[in-house]
């Protein structure tokens, strides 16, 4: 089985969870450290998923290893190899695929009501929740790139949005209680 390629660009923000979930069911990964300047892979034909962790940085900050991870994504969605994006990871997903990334016109904060979106899609990733309680720290918000459905809502109206088997979101959320694993993101 091929392995999925996890992006990380501040030691903080590393898959936490997600390592812990891929390990439980035999699922290999491989960590790539951006933030120790680990290379960027040539291709993404060698991975069966791509995700992408958040950061303190934007998607339009002038970083050398932007534009190679935004042809890795546009390589991914085309060869229908999924990609999950959070926090920044949402930014790079949205820029590579048409989308903007801007200020949000107030910048969230702590724990807040997310709504979800009322489609099927957005049925499909979050059942018959109507909304939740999720940590935002993100002061940049993303226009949905061509073909993606709205998920979820708050003050920043663009929260999360899915284009088929690929999602995108910055709001985190902790069932534990325990608040581990946020970092602060300009997303």
């Amino acid at each position: 089985m091929k392995p999925v390629v996890i992006f990380r660009h501040v030691a903080v923000e590393g898959p936490g969870y997600l390592a812990t979930f891929l390990d439980a069911h035999g699922i290999p990964w491989q960590l790539i450290k951006i933030d120790e300047g680990d290379a960027i892979p040539e291709s993404i034909s060698v991975f069966s998923g791509m995700v992408l962790m958040g950061g303190p940085m934007s998607v339009n900050d002038d970083l050398p290893w932007i534009m190679p991870v935004l042809d890795l994504i546009r390589e991914a969605v085309v060869a229908d190899v999924p990609v999950l994006g959070h926090c920044l990871g949402g930014q790079l997903i949205s820029k590579a695929l048409g989308g903007v990334v801007t200020q949000n016109s107030i910048k969230e904060i702590g724990w807040g009501e997310v709504t979800v979106s009322p489609n099927a899609t957005a049925h499909h990733w979050f059942g018959d929740m109507e909304s939740f309680n999720g940590f935002h720290w993100h002061g940049e918000t993303f226009s949905l790139p061509e073909g993606a459905t709205h998920l979820l809502a708050k003050h920043c109206q663009n929260q999360a949005y899915a284009i088929g088997k690929h999602l995108a979101f910055p709001v985190y959320r902790d069932d534990s209680g325990n608040g581990s694993g946020m970092v602060r993101c300009r997303c």
